[in-house]
């Protein structure tokens, strides 16, 4: 980790959420000194409540709790109906199309679309309290309607990423015994059009539990219509009232359920509480993002992660700020787009992936200068650890060494962020988490004492006391719940939440995070987390992307095999002084255990379309295995036949 140190701008400072790290300790304080009064007392003054609480947490049934028992309200108004008296006129979405065409929506525009969408789903589908309605839909404005539609009604719904495939989606539909599929004709991909409809089509089989299918008319292809099933949004909605009233919710009421992928296969249905959710979503949007009443927000994440609903959707308009939403791809038609946007809108705060920053690093080192950027405040960093050279790049060249980058740690199960810089107050050390936010008490602890873990020692990544926005439920399973997340990890004798990731302590207190524990090698004894293998070979200064798996290895128990795309695209001169040089540079940053047996140079790894790194893949293919995982989801399929042939040439 880079020793480098990086202080808030001053005069950002003075005028940020939390300015100084003397706040932020003020704050961790009180929290640890009086933890529900902590809680209690963001709750009365962030939430509108219809009903005020009446207890603050509730343990008793641990790890199933409870927050802010008693108090009712509604999500959607958290996110509309409050800010109609002072913002009505403000644009809460601006939306811009994969072609360039652009929308902006006001707050008072939002309130009235929201409210048909609700009619529709209640007087035309007969969608009540409790119900759970699948969207599956492309990035446009309709899919946060849809969201805050259901949230009005008190239906829950379970958003699945549309490039997932019909199998996929199916899964879900069936887990959810879903009611309703909200999806889209298509959309629009680097300019040309592509289809959801079909994919519904074909996941929606006899003996399924969906009833109607509401589809969103985006690019106007030809799409098959199933009668008294099909419906087209852009139809009904045209006479529906602008008026709904909001659902009276209790605090604890679900949400939403959102899918992960679980070890065992079967996707996980993480289930989202009301209160503490929005709670949460709000304020770390205040402190981490310091989002402002006249700033404009991006978050390029797709809403069919968790990153979308936070903090494209529910977060931002829970505070009244403005929120951008994109429908196409960052680096298309070239890798000025995100920039060229930036300087158009005026964006403040920008939020990405490191593998979205590396991508534009490589396709245009230079492009950022070609713009105004001189908006932006924030920058931040999801989905994974960012190395340092990204963050160095990320840093000087968009941010023009002014912003602050806020590398969120945080997952799909947290709700919001857990360990994060503040742009106005926490030094920052590049590709380093560094420290929790106020009121989350996370600890690194070692997985067989319980203690906290030693300066420079791996140990378990841990929530040692719950938060209001912490996962509630594994829909329809209790005890995957609790063997999932209470399940591995004592402090004191009592189950703490894991986070399944590895990490450890710098001399200040620092968080690094390492990588799953389930992303481990095992070489000769000894554990070698992936992450740190992967940013050490980051340093080379040719190497764009990498992932390292793990492979069997007839002395070590397994071996390190890494995947490498070099940043010239005219290969590699000479693969043999390449793999030296890598392992030099290994031995150099973690020592001799960590070295690489192999490694394949190849043009591209396996990704989902919102840039994750399929390493289920990549351990089948190095162990020599058959691919059985879905492929469909990929942004380029063929990528996979691609690297077999490589690696087994």
């Amino acid at each position: 980790m880079s020793k480098q140190v990086f202080n808030p701008n001053p005069e950002f400072a003075k005028n940020a959420n939390i300015g100084s790290m003397d706040e932020y300790n003020a704050l961790m304080d009180k929290a640890k000194e009086n933890y529900e009064g902590f809680w209690g007392d963001y709750a009365k003054e962030k939430l509108d409540w219809i009903k005020p609480f009446t207890n603050v947490l509730d343990e008793s049934n641990a790890p199933f709790v409870k927050w802010f028992d008693g108090g009712k309200l509604n999500v959607s108004t958290q996110c509309i109906d409050r800010h109609l008296n002072t913002r009505k006129n403000k644009a809460a979405i601006i939306f811009e199309g994969d072609r360039g065409d652009i929308q902006t929506i006001t707050y008072l525009d939002l309130y009235k679309k929201v409210n048909r969408f609700a009619n529709l789903l209640k007087e035309d589908f007969g969608v009540k309290k409790g119900d759970r309605v699948v969207i599956y839909m492309p990035m446009i404005p309709e899919v946060a309607y849809a969201m805050l539609a259901c949230a009005r009604i008190g239906a829950i719904h379970s958003i699945v990423f549309g490039g997932f495939s019909s199998e996929a989606l199916k899964d879900r539909i069936e887990d959810a015994q879903a009611k309703v599929v909200i999806t889209a004709d298509g959309a629009f991909r680097k300019e040309k059009p592509y289809m959801l409809k079909p994919v519904v089509d074909t996941a929606i089989g006899k003996g399924s539990p969906v009833k109607k299918v509401l589809v969103v008319e985006r690019n106007n292809e030809d799409v098959t219509w199933v009668a008294g099933r099909d419906y087209s949004y852009n139809e009904l909605i045209k006479n529906k009232s602008s008026e709904c009233e909001a659902e009276v919710m209790d605090a604890e009421d679900p949400l939403f359920l959102l899918y992960t992928s679980g070890s065992t296969g079967k996707p996980k249905g993480v289930q989202h509480n009301s209160a503490g959710y929005i709670l949460w979503a709000q304020m770390t949007m205040e402190w981490v993002f310091d989002v402002k009443e006249n700033d404009t927000y991006w978050c390029t994440a797709d809403v069919g992660w968790i990153t979308g609903h936070t903090y494209i959707v529910y977060g931002p308009l829970a505070m009244g700020a403005t929120t951008v939403m994109f429908e196409g791809v960052i680096t298309y038609p070239d890798a000025g787009r995100p920039w060229a946007m930036v300087e158009n809108h005026r964006i403040n705060q920008f939020y990405t992936a490191p593998t979205a920053i590396r991508v534009l690093h490589k396709m245009g080192e230079d492009a950022p200068r070609k713009y105004d950027l001189s908006s932006l405040k924030v920058l931040g960093t999801v989905g994974e650890p960012i190395d340092p050279p990204a963050w160095k790049w990320y840093y000087e060249e968009v941010g023009n060494s002014q912003c602050a980058i806020v590398d969120t740690y945080w997952q799909t199960e947290t709700g919001g962020h857990i360990v994060s810089p503040l742009p106005g107050a926490t030094p920052i050390k590049p590709a380093c988490a560094t420290l929790p936010l106020p009121g989350i008490i996370a600890e690194i602890l070692d997985p067989v004492t319980g203690e906290l873990a030693e300066v420079g020692e791996t140990g378990y990544m841990c929530i040692t006391k719950p938060w209001p926005a912490q996962i509630r439920a594994v829909w329809g399973d209790e005890q995957r719940y609790i063997k999932s997340y209470f399940g591995d990890v004592k402090k004191d004798g009592k189950a703490v939440y894991f986070t399944g990731d590895g990490a450890r302590y710098d001399e200040d207190g620092y968080i690094t995070i390492t990588g799953r524990t389930d992303d481990v090698i095992n070489v000769s004894g000894h554990r070698m987390g992936t992450a740190e293998v992967e940013a050490a070979i980051k340093k080379h200064p040719n190497v764009a992307e990498v992932a390292v798996v793990g492979r069997p290895h007839e002395l070590k128990g397994e071996g390190i095999f890494a995947y490498v795309v070099l940043k010239s695209d005219q290969g590699v001169a000479d693969e043999v002084q390449e793999f030296t040089i890598i392992n030099q540079i290994i031995k150099k940053e973690i020592g001799n255990i960590a070295t690489c047996d192999d490694i394949v140079f190849i043009s591209g790894l396996p990704k989902t379309r919102s840039g994750k790194i399929m390493r289920r893949i990549l351990r089948a293919i190095a162990k020599g295995e058959a691919i059985t995982q879905d492929i469909s989801t990929l942004e380029d399929p063929s990528v996979v036949a691609t690297i077999e042939k490589m690696v087994n040439s």
